[in-house]
């Protein structure tokens, strides 16, 4: 597994989608987005299955990427055992006596460098990014998490956008692109639709999105999942991430 090509939201999935397939991230099981499969007395979609494949052939993601080469996840071996009861949701003393650690005050301790260590992969991911292209390194305000996906050029953008909006940048799209690069790229125009002051309703919202896809709901999901837009706690009100 190549993990410098893979985004960090498809790794914790530990799926994504790749010629119509949805496949498998750890042993490349595959399910075509065309076919629906048999499991237990019923039928799953493709997602549906690679789901319950990674659950069953290797327990969830965590297990997975914890199961990785030391060179690749970078974790030492107390750091994997540390993650591993942290995951199960053990007490403190409950890791104490399930393993080698001789007190409370160290589980702490590495439960503290596990959280600085996760800031410092976020500031460092971004560092590396800036480094290679600090021009096009544009990345909108509530953006859930920083990786390679926001390093677009001016020119892969406009790229992107005339094989999309092939009727023009006002007008809708044909199909929602599934790479995630592409899928921002699109998100991001779409976003200009919207005044960034004003509150809507769903329905308004749902107006504005049938102009680019009739799958608005999926859009509208996108939109919220990357944090471009926030909803208030009942779903009836949204408005632009500030």
């Amino acid at each position: 597994m190549e993990i410098q090509n893979i985004s960090t939201e498809a790794l914790i999935k530990g799926y994504e989608m790749k010629q119509e397939r949805y496949q498998c991230l750890f042993c490349g099981e595959s399910y075509h987005l065309d076919e629906v499969f048999p499991y237990d007395e019923r039928f799953l979609t493709a997602e549906g299955m690679i789901k319950k494949h990674i659950e069953s052939a290797h327990i969830s993601s965590f297990h997975a990427l914890l199961a990785l080469d030391k060179k690749v996840s970078g974790l030492s071996d107390v750091q994997i055992e540390m993650m591993q009861h942290f995951f199960e949701g053990k007490t403190d003393l409950e890791i104490v006596n399930d393993s080698n650690v001789s007190s409370v005050s160290t589980v702490r301790q590495h439960r503290f460098k596990l959280r600085e260590k996760e800031k410092q992969a976020k500031i460092f991911v971004a560092l590396m990014q800036l480094m290679k292209n600090p021009e096009h390194y544009q990345i909108h305000k509530g953006a859930r998490q920083v990786d390679e996906r926001y390093s677009i050029e001016q020119k892969e953008r406009e790229k992107v956008l005339t094989t999309y909006f092939k009727n023009g940048l006002d007008a809708g799209i044909e199909t929602i692109p599934s790479k995630e690069k592409k899928k921002l790229i699109i998100l991001q125009h779409i976003l200009k639709r919207f005044e960034e002051s004003k509150h809507y309703h769903e329905k308004e919202v749902n107006e504005i999105l049938k102009t680019v896809h009739d799958d608005f709901v999926s859009l509208r999901r996108h939109l919220i999942e990357y944090g471009f837009m926030e909803r208030n706690d009942d779903g009836l009100e949204y408005w632009v991430k500030k």
